[in-house]
């Protein structure tokens, strides 16, 4: 997985705007303006993050006539989730050997 692809999924949920409108989207498609509605920030603004979300792969957008829905890209999402996955795995084992080895004779002895 490169690098840069993960370093904009980050980026983009960094921003408690854009998590907010990824969490509405996890209740179905909406309209730019339905996204927008609890937001305090114009429509040009939203659209930005929008364009943000879409770059990363985590949100799809489709025009039909002047409406524009988002949806979610579960796999956007579930490839930023693995490689969150192997890095705690990663960890959980090293933390494991560390407490086999102190609960060793040879760590108690350390």
């Amino acid at each position: 997985m490169p690098n840069q692809w993960l370093d904009q999924v980050f980026k983009a949920l960094s921003d408690g705007t854009r998590r907010e409108m990824i969490e509405r989207l996890t209740r179905g498609p909406a309209s730019v303006g339905e996204l927008a509605q609890p937001l305090s920030m114009s429509l040009p603004a939203v659209m930005q993050h929008l364009q943000v979300l879409e770059t990363c792969g985590l949100v799809r957008t489709e025009k039909a006539g002047r409406v524009r829905t988002c949806h979610l890209e579960p796999d956007g999402l579930r490839r930023a989730e693995d490689w969150l996955v192997g890095q705690r795995t990663g960890w959980e084992h090293r933390l494991d050997r560390l407490g086999g080895f102190l609960d060793s004779d040879e760590g108690k002895r350390s």
